[in-house]
């Protein structure tokens, strides 16, 4: 017996030894899924008031631009303006060298002193037969003869007048001004070119820019959104109540005045699936050209919804999740419906989460469904500094 005790010892020591070391992996193995809960930012959401905008690609136009062509063909002999110049209404622009005109002028003159002369010598006509037909010298026939002939020579001169009227006009011709307010564009003939009214290319144009009309276009689904969305039973209704609307410049800068959209176009073309808008913003300093491109910006108010930062969100087959945090701190995910602020940083939750949820903030890429995290409170102040 006692021989069989003293084998017996080295597997108790080996039984002892393992259970050792597996009681020790146990706690670390424990000590391990300990370490793997991990902390992350939870906020509370409650309802609030935002403001989100959509940005539209558009094109500028003066309220006016008018083609400046010749009437009379000619030479120019004058430029009085520089490409890019701010003109008044009936300034004088070109100068048409056109000899013929002042001739037709100064034949007009001397058509007149004629026909003046005409009208002279009738009237003595007049004059003298008038006592002879009262002696009866002269018959009645004479005195009415001569009166004619006066009737004839004034409309002689009456006719003189007018062609002189005629060639004065045509000389002013030679005079182009500006129909309007505005800034000349690009000048493509020079000094001693040879235009006529059927040159291809205009003189020049004149821009009104002390307002300028944004064009910018509706996509299809925007124009149902718009039509069922904004108030009003007619398109004039619903377009006087949009909001007003801002514009970015190339430079990124937000122009100071503020516009109004005017007009929507009520077709869809065929080819873009978009209509055509317009709004209207006032430029008095000219600081906008006709021609240049930039951002329109509408904003729209959401009142009492659900804002979530969109870090707050993970994307998967077109779905978009949230993580809710339970009671007892788990993970949950839930699929939203939302819409995008056009700066990146927010979603207006329209399904999915309501007034009281707790959100997981961060990291959530990473997180898996029921996944037990320890939570830790954030500030909704710090969160929705930019929300307006």
């Amino acid at each position: 017996m006692i021989q069989i005790q003293k084998k017996a010892y080295p597997a108790l020591w080996a039984a002892i030894l393992m259970l050792t070391v597996f009681s020790s992996c146990s706690d670390k193995n424990k000590k391990e899924d300990q370490d793997e809960i991990k902390t992350y930012q939870v906020l509370t959401i409650h309802a609030q008031d935002i403001s989100i905008n959509t940005d539209y690609p558009a094109t500028i136009e003066g309220k006016q631009n008018v083609e400046i062509r010749t009437r009379v063909d000619g030479y120019i002999a004058a430029i009085y303006v520089d490409e890019g110049a701010t003109v008044k209404k009936g300034q004088i622009l070109f100068r048409i060298s056109n000899p013929q005109y002042e001739e037709d002028v100064r034949n007009a003159q001397a058509a007149i002193g004629s026909a003046d002369a005409a009208v002279a010598i009738a009237q003595l006509e007049v004059e003298k037969v008038k006592p002879l037909v009262e002696k009866g010298i002269i018959s009645q026939y004479e005195e009415e003869s001569a009166k004619l002939n006066l009737k004839s020579k004034k409309a002689a001169l009456a006719q003189a007048k007018a062609n002189l009227a005629n060639a004065r006009i045509n000389l002013g011709y030679c005079k182009v001004t500006s129909p309007a307010n505005g800034s000349i564009g690009l000048i493509p003939y020079k000094i001693g070119a040879l235009v006529s009214s059927t040159s291809i290319e205009a003189l020049t144009t004149v821009s009104d820019i002390s307002n300028i009309y944004v064009y910018f276009s509706f996509t299809e689904k925007q124009m149902l959104d718009f039509s069922r969305k904004t108030p009003g039973k007619t398109l004039s209704e619903k377009i006087k109540r949009l909001p007003a609307v801002s514009l970015i410049l190339t430079d990124g800068s937000v122009y100071s005045e503020k516009g109004k959209i005017e007009m929507v176009s009520a077709q869809i073309d065929p080819q873009t699936g978009s209509s055509t808008t317009r709004a209207n913003f006032s430029n008095p300093s000219g600081l906008i050209r006709s021609g240049s491109s930039a951002t329109l910006r509408i904003p729209e108010t959401f009142k009492s919804v659900i804002v979530i930062p969109q870090s707050a969100t993970t994307e998967m087959q077109d779905v978009r999740f949230a993580f809710t945090v339970s009671a007892d701190n788990k993970a949950n995910s839930v699929p939203v419906k939302t819409i995008a602020s056009s700066d990146g940083q927010y979603y207006v939750v329209t399904e999915g989460l309501k007034t009281g949820d707790r959100i997981i903030l961060d990291g959530v890429h990473l997180l898996k469904d029921k996944q037990e995290i320890k939570p830790v409170a954030a500030k909704a102040s710090t969160i929705y500094q930019s929300v307006h």
